[in-house]
């Protein structure tokens, strides 16, 4: 049994399979959303629309998620807008 019967009874299929196996894992670690590569750290702070968000967007949001009462969010809209 030389090098000849590894690579000639097919068995060089075996690390092509890996190398796929590990793309996939690391495909989904990354797309999984609680961790994302370096590079993309802007992309949490675009919008949907690709741009970034506006203040009334993120007092909205802000309000959305109950971080502010409706008082707070009145006055800082009307300071927003005027």
């Amino acid at each position: 049994m030389g090098p000849g019967c590894f690579w000639g009874g097919g068995m060089w299929i075996f690390p092509i399979i890996m190398l796929i196996v590990m793309v996939i894992i690391v495909k989904l670690i990354f797309d999984r959303g609680w961790h994302r590569p370096p590079w993309s750290d802007s992309d949490r702070f675009l919008n949907h629309r690709g741009g970034p968000d506006t203040a009334l967007e993120i007092l909205k949001n802000r309000y959305a998620k109950g971080e502010i009462t409706k008082e707070e969010y009145e006055q800082t809209k009307k300071d927003i807008l005027n």
